[in-house]
């Protein structure tokens, strides 16, 4: 028998359980699933990461929904369990959905959640801070000052690379890719070369657009290239952002063939999935080039990072906060339990879940519908009409 775990309850009177794994930001998510009906469990285990003893003892014999994590193992042994308490729906709190098995989820009739259309501009603003953060130096000369060694001006001191003028390379010009694009470009006036499989044409019209703009005032023009290769962007880029999906072909992506390509003093920033850069191979084209630099928001066997990656000077290292801002966890909280409560309540799938806005506004009711259920059309459930 699986160990208890402690929980905090809401809604005690509640029609339907619903289980979080974790206490998540914001109360309008909790408000959502208890004004419903929900009786609503929240793990208060301290620990980061739930085993998967611990959230079987969640689920227990009657569970309706759980709403987890991206830490977590969803796999045949958590979603025939969530099945035989009578639940059909699991959502992840995130967009990504690497830790779940989604073809045990559909052998056992489980809905799968996630939370796209809100990350967008905070995981590009995160990107973008890296790119910067690295290019200027700016933790190390944080560290070095806080550690009470400046004693002065010099014309040395922790020089870096200015960004204005230079080009931004994107890996993936999708919403999150093509986002920080536009930032590098409005931000920095720097030119943009990517590589997609897919023609990024809003992307390509901003860039022009605003090179006609910055002509008509005076100052030079910003251009933009479709790279015929991914190899393209490495070699010709000041600073690449790496925004792939993460599947067999972009399993390190970033190895040392193609670190080695980079320009000796170019930047690389990783705010997408850990594995794209072979992590051990990172770490020694750091050691052996001092002026490459790299941000990293996400790791190859997160929660750690590869031996030496810590001790490296050269590079900007954060625990994987990219969505971090209250307005986007808060959001992916509600999203996640909209995913729960819509699936309970037998409602279709909305139309285009990276449209969310609807389901987001604070005063308004949301729209009778299923944010996002990445496998809808595998256990047959209805789309909504907009």
């Amino acid at each position: 028998m699986a160990k208890p775990v402690s929980i905090q309850v809401w809604n005690p009177s509640g029609k339907y359980r619903v289980v979080s794994t974790k206490s998540m930001p914001g109360t309008r998510w909790i408000r959502l699933l208890t004004d419903n009906d929900c009786r609503l469990e929240i793990c208060t285990e301290h620990k980061t990461i739930l085993s998967v003893d611990d959230i079987l003892a969640l689920i227990g014999d009657r569970c309706d929904g759980v709403i987890g994590q991206l830490t977590e193992d969803w796999g045949d042994v958590l979603f025939s369990a969530l099945k035989r308490a009578g639940g059909t729906v699991f959502s992840n709190m995130a967009v990504g959905y690497n830790n779940v098995d989604v073809e045990a989820a559909n052998r056992n009739g489980i809905a799968i959640g996630n939370t796209p259309g809100v990350l967008t501009e905070t995981t590009a603003e995160l990107a973008a801070s890296l790119s910067l953060a690295a290019a200027r130096r700016i933790v190390e000369a944080d560290q070095f000052m806080r550690a009470g060694l400046y004693d002065g001006w010099l014309p040395h001191l922790f020089v870096g690379n200015l960004l204005k003028g230079q080009t931004v390379g994107v890996i993936g010009a999708g919403r999150i890719g093509s986002a920080y694009a536009r930032m590098m470009i409005e931000g920095f006036k720097m030119n943009l070369i990517y590589y997609d499989l897919y023609q990024a044409t809003r992307l390509e019209n901003f860039v022009t657009a605003y090179g006609q703009f910055l002509k008509a005032n005076g100052e030079e023009p910003v251009t933009w290239k479709r790279a015929a290769t991914m190899e393209d962007v490495l070699r010709e880029a000041d600073v690449i952002s790496l925004h792939p999906v993460l599947d067999k072909t972009t399993y390190h992506l970033i190895n040392p063939e193609r670190l080695a390509i980079m320009k000796k003093e170019a930047v690389l920033v990783n705010a997408s999935r850990g594995p794209v850069i072979d992590e051990a191979a990172l770490v020694e084209h750091l050691k052996a080039n001092p002026m490459f630099r790299v941000g990293l928001d996400v790791f190859e066997d997160e929660p750690y990072m590869k031996p030496g990656l810590a001790d490296m000077k050269n590079a900007v290292v954060v625990p994987h906060i990219a969505s971090a801002s209250k307005w986007t966890r808060e959001g992916m909280a509600t999203l996640s339990a909209l995913n729960v409560l819509g699936k309970i309540k037998g409602y279709p799938v909305w139309g285009n879940p990276n449209q969310v806005e609807p389901f987001l506004q604070e005063n308004l009711t949301p729209p009778p519908a299923c944010p996002s259920i990445v496998n809808a059309k595998q256990i047959g459930l209805p789309s909504a009409k907009l």
